[in-house]
């Protein structure tokens, strides 16, 4: 399972913070030193207070991230993952803040195909630090999380929206 998928939340004991933003309450995972999971959950999901500095930390540079979309995490993260996927990761991470990268684009820098692309994108177990919401389709905005539903794709609209605005300051 997707980590960050929209699923019921009768419990959110798994995660190490639960911290409200614009768009979504983030669910914040970590093991062993490193961040292992976002999940965007639904606004009515009750937020807790981090239950270790790592996740603290993970708050804190949330709350930069949302001040200013230029901001750069610097977090440790315990990516899992394909090689394949693993590289599509590296690519998102290179898109800067405001701009965005088609799925065919990365597709081609891998000399692989948009749909395994878009696979890769809905894989990202770590969303918004890994910003998979900066791959779009080639006539819009494509999926997100793995889904085409109007609240998973306001989610990415609120993030390229809030980072455009960032770059044109």
């Amino acid at each position: 399972m997707v980590a960050y998928k929209m699923t019921p939340h009768d419990s959110t004991a798994h995660f190490d913070a639960l911290h409200r933003t614009p768009f979504a309450v983030l669910g914040i995972s970590t093991d062993g030193g490193a961040v292992t999971g976002i999940d965007y959950l639904p606004t009515d999901v009750r937020t807790r207070e981090a239950a270790n500095a790592l996740a603290r930390e993970g708050v804190h540079q949330v709350e930069h991230y949302l001040a200013d979309a230029r901001f750069e995490f610097d977090l440790p993260l315990k990516v899992q993952g394909s090689e394949f996927r693993k590289r599509v990761w590296e690519v998102m991470c290179s898109i800067p803040a405001g701009q965005t990268l088609t799925y065919g684009d990365v597709a081609k820098r891998l000399d692989s195909a948009a749909r395994a692309v878009g696979g890769a994108c809905g894989d990202n177990r770590i969303p918004l630090i890994i910003p998979c919401h900066r791959i779009v389709a080639r006539n819009g905005i494509g999926g997100f999380m793995h889904a085409t539903g109007e609240h998973e794709l306001n989610i990415k609209r609120w993030l390229l929206a809030h980072e455009s605005g960032a770059a044109n300051r």
